[in-house]
């Protein structure tokens, strides 16, 4: 049994050695500049408490060990700093020098404090400075609901791993992949817009909207963000009309689509009148049948099962008829 157990993880050996090299490189070259040390001994206290939960934690034994053994590569003159600790299971896929890697630890390091809670103050969007110079990452999705956050793309997630005075520590499940922030902040009205689109189509897929969602990925091309500041979309049960052809389609799903949000209560409220969508020409009748309230004499049968600034989504009982709108079409 010692020798199969043994045997099974003889893959390891090449990776760790090769990280040992890595890390006494790292040491010995942090520990022969002198910018590169923590200021005083508190911050090196610190960094030692943070190793400690890092290894408490359990994954992340390749970053409490460089915390451990060389600090100063997470510090750049100020006892701030925020680290975003990568997954021991990621290192161990990676194939870089040692200059490189010390590189890649500075380009997960920000100069700032950033507990959890700070970090969703922050907008999409929004770019921190890192110790490598020159190079920034950026918040790329957040859900206030879920609690969870990703940079670059990236999901942070173990967040607040470790947080006492001016350091705290996340942990990730990958490195970041370097983007332009340049590049975000020129086209960021667009590229956000498209990042709450994707939730929602995600969110549909997975809450028993399918149809409605591989429809309405299937059109968001043709849909002009920056003109729509926010929207209420009425979803209806999965049918068969992802099926019709391209021009119908996109009427049929943007029929579905009004620019404005809606909560519940906000519709009841606007009993008795019409909303614009996305097809000139073609608004929606609020109305009541009974207790219910009714689109176009379609029930609301799930109100506000996905809600964020900008969107509200309502399930109902079917798709609206498409026949009284595009009979032309056809």
């Amino acid at each position: 049994m010692a020798d199969s157990s043994s045997c099974s993880h003889w893959w390891h050996a090449p990776f760790y050695i090769s990280l040992s090299l890595i890390l006494a490189f790292i040491s010995i070259s942090t520990t022969t500049n002198h910018h590169s040390r923590p200021d005083n001994t508190a911050t090196q206290g610190l960094a030692l408490n943070a190793s400690r939960a890092l290894r408490t934690h359990g994954g992340f034994n390749t970053i409490a060990t460089l915390l451990h053994i060389s600090p100063g590569l997470f510090f750049s003159g100020n006892p701030k700093s925020t680290i975003f600790a990568i997954q021991d299971s990621s290192f161990s896929n990676l194939s870089i020098p040692p200059y490189e890697m010390k590189e890649l630890l500075n380009y997960h390091t920000t100069p700032c404090t950033l507990s959890k809670t700070e970090l969703f103050k922050k907008p999409t969007g929004f770019c921190f400075k890192t110790l490598l110079q020159d190079k920034n990452f950026a918040i790329t999705e957040k859900d206030a609901k879920t609690g969870s956050i990703m940079i670059n793309s990236v999901l942070v997630s173990h967040p607040n791993l470790f947080v006492q005075g001016p350091i705290a520590v996340h942990g990730i499940v990958k490195p970041f992949e370097m983007i332009s922030c340049d590049f975000l902040n020129k086209t960021s009205s667009s590229v956000l817009e498209m990042i709450e689109w994707t939730r929602v189509v995600r969110f549909l897929s997975s809450n028993g909207y399918v149809s409605f969602a591989v429809g309405l990925n299937a059109v968001l091309d043709g849909i002009n963000f920056q003109n729509l500041g926010s929207c209420t979309i009425f979803v209806p049960p999965n049918s068969g009309f992802t099926s019709s052809p391209s021009p119908f389609l996109e009427r049929i799903v943007r029929i579905h689509i009004v620019p404005r949000r809606f909560t519940y209560m906000e519709l009841v409220a606007a009993e008795e009148s019409s909303l614009r969508t996305l097809v000139p020409g073609c608004d929606l009748k609020i109305d009541r049948f009974g207790q219910n309230l009714v689109i176009n004499g379609v029930e609301i049968i799930a109100p506000d099962i996905f809600s964020s600034d900008k969107f509200v989504v309502h399930g109902i009982s079917r798709d609206f008829d498409a026949d009284d709108h595009f009979s032309s079409v056809r």
